[in-house]
């Protein structure tokens, strides 16, 4: 990418999308584009291309998608599939149609079987069944490889896939009924310590093995990956470590200063047992992540707090 190139970031606003664009800025690229969802609605086939036409970008970063935990993957089956179906269709086709440079797809970690093993192999896409809880979410972004893959075979596109482990970091959700569990359990031990609750909940039995990764990191892998990688397929970005729910708990607690006593709510469903990403295809690429989990973890919450404490009440 040149620093003059014209470059497109859907879903901007978004923790991953907001990390893209900064890493951008600070490498100096200054033709960025972006649209908010209400000036642009990417479900909308007809507005997607108008926009392709009239702004014509060279490169492509599609992180915008309709995410969230389990309870929003398993409660709102029909919008994840449909919403997250529906903006790549538009957004890759109109890239394909106005033939830009290269476009990066950024999909997730539950597009691997639920019981395939560990760690996750790029090649074991499609090799068995998906977690129940987020199959809608996970068929959306499989078909989402397989569209850049077809457009790749047929007409030559250069279109990549690149699958993230867990993301935390700036511009998290923390929405309690939507949020993925770490910045779910950064706000509630802040809201315990707060409140002096004397126990928080957590979902599950606490044994699952989960991978995290700083979104800031994320952002590099992809700008490295969008000016180093060009194969059909899609691509780990992740540590290549994982916690368990039960560690990160603890983590998290001693981080928030939090006294009182942990609770596992064991009629809550756990999701897939262990997800732990094989990145050793975009390590032999030259690229590892830089940021250790204990040290993100920190960063997030001082950042949390401070946005919390600037939140003054009606």
């Amino acid at each position: 990418m040149d620093k003059n190139d014209k470059i497109y970031v859907a879903g901007h606003r978004g923790m991953v999308g907001s990390a893209i664009v900064r890493a951008l800025q600070a490498r100096g690229f200054h033709n960025i584009i972006w649209r908010t969802s209400k000036e642009l609605d990417l479900r909308n086939q007809q507005a997607v291309n108008e926009f392709f036409s009239r702004e014509k970008p060279m490169y492509v970063f599609l992180a915008a998608a309709k995410v969230g935990g389990i309870l929003a993957n398993n409660t709102y089956r029909a919008s994840f599939i449909y919403d997250n179906l529906a903006i790549e269709l538009n957004v890759i086709h109109a890239a394909h149609e106005h033939k830009i440079k290269k476009l990066l797809f950024l999909g997730s970690s539950c597009i691997y079987p639920k019981l395939a093993p560990q760690p996750l192999k790029e090649e074991y896409l499609l090799t068995g069944v998906l977690e129940p809880t987020n199959e809608p979410y996970a068929i959306a972004k499989i078909a989402g490889i397989k569209l850049c893959d077809a457009y790749r075979s047929q007409h030559g596109d250069h279109f990549i896939s690149a699958m993230p482990t867990n993301l935390y970091g700036p511009n998290d959700n923390y929405d309690l009924q939507s949020s993925h569990v770490l910045p779910a359990l950064l706000r509630k031990f802040h809201q315990a310590k707060e409140q002096n609750q004397p126990a928080v909940t957590i979902w599950g039995t606490g044994t699952p093995l989960r991978e995290f990764l700083h979104v800031d990191d994320m952002a590099d892998a992809c700008l490295f990956l969008m000016e180093n990688y060009d194969e059909e397929g899609c691509i780990n970005v992740g540590t290549g470590t994982d916690i368990s729910i039960t560690e990160l708990a603890n983590m998290i607690k001693e981080i928030v200063g939090y006294r009182g006593t942990l609770v596992f709510d064991t009629t809550k469903p756990d999701g897939t047992p262990r997800k732990l990403m094989d990145v050793s295809k975009l390590k032999n690429l030259g690229w590892q992540y830089s940021i250790p989990l204990q040290q993100g973890i920190e960063n997030v919450y001082a950042d949390f707090v401070l946005k919390n404490e600037e939140i003054t009440p009606e």
